[in-house]
């Protein structure tokens, strides 16, 4: 086993007489040394006949990086990849195909949001590896004294509390968000993307979040500490930071799932996570298949659950989390959880941001709207898809 900084994959004439040398590239800070140490001891004593080289890779210019690897004829054999980037690699044709092992991985109990980006014209080029999602963070002192006694499981009612919440000096939740001028602008007008536009104009309203910047400015962690605030929305992990800032809550946040429409429902989150791909110039195409297979695996999931904290890629294995109130309910709503459009135009999206200044509409139909370069980017049936999950629709 080799542990080493960003390089290059082995050369054959290296191994010619000796165990496969496996190349993979692992992002930086993904996963702790201690558990690439554990699954590479255990892979090599399993697979004698392979020597796994795991190359660590900084985030600064990887997209670029990987492109040219999945273009070359000297490409490593594993690569991990963020859930969002998968259908741009995959439709540069330097992915395998992994449809024919979907089912021995057990893939319909992925989580959606890591195994539908992968999924392009009914072929799987990717296979999920582990999640993470935003949930609720609550000031349980701020809930009891408003007289709520459990969080809310539907989105009616945690409009109902968070607006008992919003009483005095008391924010119901702290919820910035980056508008131009009074009124909501986008591009879709579907129903779904109006009812989602007016629930997520009024849910901000029951608190004094700035409508000019995002939860970086101010840091969302540092107006909840200071106690007069209800609820934000963050992964599990921003209760340390609050804690850290103000010690006194230590003990007093709790954890529930963005709501859905109906109780035991959660709503659609965004799902970030990272999947596994195998370059299609892999000269171990076979090995490389067992090194994905053991870290998507049971085994390896569970381990990486308790390790980093990470929701597993199956929703059977939500229950590794369990012990753990935030990260339990990080699981819940990560089984709901969307990624985004699987098309390579997304990344021409988020590049040009091409809603903003446009026309407009408020969910009432005040304004007809004019549409925007979204139209010219992303097919309508996408446009479609990506309304009616953001309300769980």
């Amino acid at each position: 086993m080799r542990l080493t900084a960003c390089g290059t994959s082995s050369s054959g004439s290296e191994q010619a007489s000796g165990p496969d040398a496996l190349t993979g590239w692992i992002m930086k800070d993904s996963v702790s040394d201690a558990y690439l140490k554990r699954f590479e001891k255990d892979f090599e004593r399993q697979h004698e006949d392979t020597v796994l080289d795991i190359q660590i890779q900084e985030w600064d210019g990887i997209g670029e990086k990987i492109t040219a690897a999945l273009a070359s004829k000297d490409a490593p054999d594993v690569i991990e990849v963020g859930n969002t980037q998968v259908a741009q690699y995959a439709h540069s044709g330097g992915v395998l195909d992994l449809s024919d092992k979907v089912d021995e991985l057990r893939g319909g109990d992925w989580l959606p949001g890591l195994a539908e980006p992968g999924k392009i014209d009914g072929k799987q080029y990717d296979v999920p590896w582990y999640a993470a999602n935003r949930v609720v963070i609550y000031n349980k002192d701020l809930f009891a004294k408003a007289g709520i006694t459990s969080p809310p499981t539907t989105r009616d009612e945690w409009l109902r509390d968070t607006a008992k919440l919003n009483r005095g000096k008391t924010q119901g939740i702290y919820l910035p968000g980056q508008e131009s001028g009074d009124r909501w602008k986008g591009s879709l007008d579907s129903p779904e993307a109006l009812r989602a536009m007016d629930f997520y104009q009024r849910l901000p309203a029951l608190g004094r979040g700035p409508k000019d910047s995002d939860e970086a400015k101010p840091p969302q962690a540092d107006v909840f500490a200071k106690g007069d605030v209800a609820q934000i929305i963050a992964v599990p992990g921003g209760a340390k930071i609050v804690e850290q800032a103000n010690p006194a809550l230590a003990g007093k946040l709790g954890f529930f799932p963005v709501p859905g429409a109906t109780a035991g429902t959660p709503g659609a989150t965004f799902t970030g996570g990272s999947d596994l791909i195998i370059p299609a110039a892999s000269a171990h195409q076979d090995a490389a298949y067992q090194v994905v297979k053991s870290l998507a695996g049971e085994k390896r999931q569970r381990d990486l659950a308790r390790t980093m904290s990470y929701v597993p890629n199956r929703t059977s294995l939500a229950d590794a989390l369990e012990d753990n109130e935030g990260t339990a309910a990080m699981a819940a709503a990560a089984a709901r959880g969307r990624a985004r459009p699987n098309f390579p135009q997304w990344a021409a999206v988020e590049a040009t941001n091409p809603s903003g200044g446009r026309g407009c509409r408020t969910p009432d139909g005040a304004a007809a709207p004019r549409r925007s370069s979204l139209r010219e980017l992303i097919p309508l049936r996408e446009l479609t898809s990506l309304a009616s999950w953001t309300l769980g629709g």
